[in-house]
């Protein structure tokens, strides 16, 4: 019995059952559990089961289960108890927290769904799984944004996407608003826009790219420039430097020419009479 106690916990508040009922579908929940779940149903008149969405209608009148009450017992008897999910399971500040979870703590959430617009943690995830009407609805990642993803004019899955007015919209929409529209799916419409980006990413590096190497040609090219005028300079520089220091001894020679004549003294002595 120790090894199958998890067949006597609420799928809701994941404790062992109080006051065991069971739905017409089967399951079993504890009393104070199911009638707070079916009290959040009240609005809309229809009640379902929180495991396989079993829908009821009018409310079904629970009636506690007194066999599972007294097996219940006896667990609790043995000392038993459901044992409690790790503290990192439950949701904290920015997490996604399960919708059916009871009490203060609530787990996190792994997966929200777009047709029930609920998210479910690990434990209260399995009738997606199991059940054959909850395989075919269509899990996300849990996100607390569900109401974007729902057209606010009929309740459904924005699946579809308008071109012409480039906005998503519901299948119903076609039919409405949206008839004769330029329609595709939103998926493939998230495909073509992310081939779109892609391009536009790769012409933006090409682009990039060349510029980079204009740049670089354009700097090899000052450079380049810079040491041609350096040369350019010493080539006119030099040989002017060379004339006229070839010039000051001309004129220097000139002068010494110029000072031996207006002295003739300093050509040697002069002779007698």
């Amino acid at each position: 019995m120790a090894e199958n106690q998890e067949l006597f916990c609420c799928s809701i508040c994941l404790d062992l059952l109080k006051d065991p009922v069971t739905t017409a579908c089967g399951h079993s929940y504890c009393m104070g559990c199911i009638k707070e779940s079916w009290d959040q149903d009240v609005l809309k008149g229809v009640y379902s089961c929180p495991q396989c969405r079993e829908t009821f209608t009018p409310r079904p009148v629970l009636k506690r289960n007194t066999v599972l009450a007294e097996v219940v017992k006896k667990l609790k008897k043995t000392g038993l108890q459901a044992a409690p999910p790790p503290a990192q399971c439950f949701a904290g500040p920015g997490d996604v927290a399960c919708d059916f979870c009871t009490g203060t703590r609530k787990q996190k959430a792994l997966m929200s769904c777009l047709a029930c617009l609920a998210s479910y943690c690990e434990t209260h995830l399995q009738s997606h799984y199991e059940s054959p009407a909850l395989k075919k609805h269509k899990l996300v990642k849990a996100t607390a944004q569900l109401q974007e993803k729902i057209c606010s004019h009929h309740d459904k899955l924005l699946e579809v996407y308008c071109r012409t007015d480039q906005q998503c919209i519901c299948y119903l929409c076609t039919m409405d608003e949206h008839k004769g529209h330029h329609t595709v799916s939103a998926a493939a419409e998230r495909t073509e826009k992310q081939r779109q980006l892609g391009m536009s990413q790769q012409k933006v590096q090409q682009r990039f790219q060349e510029r980079e190497k204009e740049l670089k040609e354009l700097r090899q090219a000052v450079k380049s420039f810079k040491v041609s005028i350096v040369d350019q300079r010493r080539h006119t520089i030099l040989p002017v430097s060379s004339n006229e220091r070839e010039r000051e001894r001309e004129r220097e020679r000139e002068r010494e020419r110029e000072r031996t004549f207006s002295n003739p003294t300093m050509s040697g002595p002069l002779s007698e009479n």
